[in-house]
């Protein structure tokens, strides 16, 4: 650990925090999915529906986060980003108490909010880190997308609880508290340096940039874009309707069905965890080309998930399946144009969003004409075409090396 990061620990202690606390948020919406509809009789269509104005806002929010960090600094936005996921959650909360047309309402501005709040956070949480650890950059990102990945696996065990206790409105509230008092904790952060400034030197390189090295007028650029919608289409799938899946289609207990989402995320912690492993001995790009084969496996076996131990393990599988996928296309993009890497990254968190928010908003529709069962099977053409435009853009960026 470097000399900064020693006289910085409650610093990096509050943005490590942050990391947890908006992965705990990502997660409560589709972690309360089966007391939501049970407790105001929302539609499958209603609640794909709910995820719209997350990616709608969450595009929003990554796009103008570089533009807002310049002019604020990273962690004034990260600031922001914190209160609007605290927002979030006391709207999923207060839904508790309203009728379910005012309920609804509530929810889609709650995950509005908490779009919101993922999209400004891109931006602070990927570019603190390295100021803190400077000769230890990938470590210090990677660090902060393990404990994003630990909220994903806390969260649905933390609802599963309080749901058990006839308390569920404890879950988000205990959010919200948790989000406010990191918001006020933030006040203390010092970054080693000016976060403004090197956000408007990073902003400045950009602009001098030659059209060549403009990524939005380079094709590899929007193949592997591209890619991380396909995949996102597939993970939103996945996870989104996890709960829903087991404990409608397989009538399993909602113990099971909380508990498989966990097993989802926990496993995409693992997994990650061994990449970052892998990497050290193999090219990532070969660990890349082999995630979307084992999706594919798991859109195959998801309709076979009929026991409490196939449904956990299933989706255990298919989060290790997804573990590091995205983390190493932003990883390949942003090395394939490193002078534009933060507005790489950006992008590319925009489009999982939007692959996620699609996903679980046209499952939502669909669901009127197929099961979930088939819906499953037929989602492997996510992860497929996925493998191909990835396919695509390394033999791409190959060539033009060559």
């Amino acid at each position: 650990m470097t000399r900064i990061a020693e006289a910085s620990r409650p610093s990096i202690a509050t943005l490590y925090l942050s990391g947890v606390l908006q992965g705990l948020t990502l997660v409560s919406f589709p972690a309360s999915s089966g007391l939501l509809k049970q407790m105001h009789g929302f539609t499958d269509a209603q609640y794909g529906a709910i995820f719209l104005p997350q990616v709608a806002a969450a595009v929003i929010g990554a796009i103008a986060g570089g533009g807002l960090a310049a002019r604020i600094g990273l962690v004034a936005l990260l600031r922001v980003a914190l209160a609007a996921n605290a927002l979030s959650q006391v709207l999923l909360a207060a839904s508790a108490m309203l009728e379910t047309q005012a309920a609804l309402k509530a929810v889609f501005v709650g995950t509005a909010s908490l779009g919101l709040g993922f999209g400004l956070s891109g931006a602070p949480l990927n570019g603190l880190p390295p100021l803190f650890f400077p000769r230890h950059r990938a470590t210090a990102i990677g660090a902060m997308h393990t404990l994003l990945c630990l909220g994903f696996v806390v969260g649905p065990v933390m609802a599963s609880a309080f749901i058990g206790a006839g308390y569920w409105i404890g879950f988000p509230s205990s959010l919200a508290l948790f989000a406010l008092a990191i918001c006020a904790m933030t006040s203390f952060i010092r970054a080693p340096q000016a976060d403004a400034s090197t956000s408007r030197s990073r902003s400045d390189s950009a602009k001098v940039a030659s059209p060549d090295t403009d990524p939005s007028r380079q094709l590899v650029f929007w193949l592997y874009a591209s890619v991380t919608c396909f995949y996102a289409l597939a993970e939103g799938t996945f996870s989104n309707w996890t709960v829903l899946y087991l404990q409608d289609a397989k009538q399993l207990p909602e113990r099971v069905a909380t508990s498989a989402l966990s097993a989802f995320w926990a496993a995409m912690l693992i997994g990650r965890l061994l990449s970052s492993a892998l990497v050290l001995r193999l090219p990532a790009e070969r660990i890349w080309l082999v995630l979307p084969v084992l999706m594919i496996v798991a859109c195959a076996l998801l309709p076979y998930a009929g026991t409490p131990a196939l449904g956990v393990g299933l989706f255990a599988f298919a989060g290790f399946a997804c573990s590091s996928f995205a983390p190493l296309t932003i990883g390949i993009a942003s090395a394939r144009f490193p002078a534009r890497a933060p507005w790489v990254s950006s992008m590319l968190i925009a489009a999982l969003m939007i692959g996620v928010g699609v996903s679980s908003f046209s499952i939502g529709q669909i669901r009127r004409y197929l099961d979930l069962e088939a819906i499953y099977r037929l989602s492997a053409v996510y992860p497929a075409l996925a493998l191909a435009l990835a396919v695509a853009a390394l033999r791409l960026d190959r060539s033009a090396r060559d």
